[in-house]
């Protein structure tokens, strides 16, 4: 819960989320008391995906067509409101795949015109970057790992539109990384669970495998080499063997997992050092996104946390990953600093939360990176 604030009037905000593969929509109440979420529904779309190893931007945003009514009415539904009880729409307009992120943009600004509620683009990675904001009411300046399919970056988040990006992935977002490891080992999609699942029996010690990028200053990162170190002891044993056999899968999984995660956690420990000297009064180390689920992962970024004397925060799953609970929130913090869209809203494939930063190189197979 965010910290009492008597002055704040009590808003409730529809958000639509339709940035990759899940259809969302979620009502969220904003006022002295705190943040509530009133709603959150989440139509996913692994099943229609399953045979093509990945994400496909056509099939994802027909899916999204025919699934954002639906999920609107049931958020509001299980909300007990009607549009008529709302104080604004906020929607993702970017980044991320343009098909599925104009089909919400295009359904919000419906539901505005026929209402007359105030339209609220958001953007998706502020969406994850406030969430600690609507589940413990972090204070700002607070440090986040936004660790994802599609994103990686540590941003020290100061307002609701004042991000400092200090560091990113240069090619693949670790879950996009899991996914292609868990494919060259014949693990079903999505990686992440399915690494983490096969690792619980592995030796992580077993291969040596690369920690890419900890030999240089800074905290970007980089995890595309490891997929290739992945793909070639892969093929070792292959050659080797004739095949892979469960332990080699579990030792493989195992090893790549502890290697992503000691890659996060120095790479976090870096960027505490630069956070921690703007003094901030409560400081705070947050991740979200869906590799944040990855127990050794989360387990080690509490452990950086707690050497460095921080408070550390990671949602619960279903608002780690994307959702509209979090659209909702960030477009209620927007709302209230008066930042409103019109009609000439965009959807946007590309959208950096730090304008100031350059350009991060790559994109990922779940969005751009921003």
């Amino acid at each position: 819960m965010t910290a009492r604030n008597p002055d704040v009037p009590t808003r409730r905000l529809l958000g639509i989320e339709s940035s990759c593969d899940d259809t969302a929509a979620a009502v969220v109440s904003v006022g002295p008391v705190g943040a509530r979420v009133l709603s959150s529904i989440v139509a996913g779309q692994t099943a229609l995906h399953a045979d093509f190893g990945g994400v496909v931007p056509e099939i994802a945003a027909r899916a999204h067509v025919e699934k954002l009514d639906t999920v609107i009415r049931a958020a509001l539904d299980t909300a007990e409101v009607t549009l008529r009880d709302l104080d604004g729409i906020a929607v993702t307009a970017g980044p991320g795949l343009i098909g599925g992120v104009l089909s919400g943009v295009m359904c919000a600004k419906g539901l505005a015109a026929a209402t007359g509620l105030p339209l609220i683009g958001v953007n998706h990675l502020a969406g994850h970057a406030l969430t600690p904001r609507l589940t413990d009411g972090l204070a700002y300046p607070y440090l986040m790992l936004l660790v994802s399919g599609g994103h990686c970056q540590f941003l020290i988040v100061a307002g609701p539109t004042d991000f400092t990006r200090l560091g990113g992935t240069i090619d693949d977002a670790p879950g996009e990384a899991f996914d292609k490891a868990a494919r060259l080992l014949g693990l079903p999609q999505p990686g992440g669970p399915a690494i983490e699942q096969a690792a619980m029996t592995g030796d992580a010690t077993r291969f040596r495998l690369p920690r890419p990028l900890l030999d240089r200053p800074g905290c970007d990162l980089s995890f595309s080499g490891l997929k290739t170190a992945i793909l070639r002891a892969r093929d070792t044993l292959v050659t080797a063997q004739g095949g892979l056999y469960r332990r080699d899968v579990a030792d493989l999984a195992a090893g790549f997992q502890a290697a992503v995660t000691d890659v996060l956690a120095e790479k976090t420990r870096r960027a505490l050092m630069t956070y921690l000297a703007l003094s901030p009064d409560a400081p705070a180390l947050a991740v979200a996104g869906g590799v944040a689920a990855n127990c050794s992962i989360r387990s080690a970024l509490q452990t950086v946390a707690s050497n460095a004397g921080v408070q550390f925060t990671a949602p619960p799953l279903a608002l780690c990953t994307d959702n509209a609970a979090m659209i909702a929130y960030a477009g209620a913090e927007l709302l209230a600093l008066g930042l409103t869209d019109d009609m000439t809203l965009a959807a946007r494939p590309r959208w950096p939360l730090d304008n100031d930063a350059a350009p991060m190189l790559g994109s990922g197979r779940k969005g751009a990176k921003a």
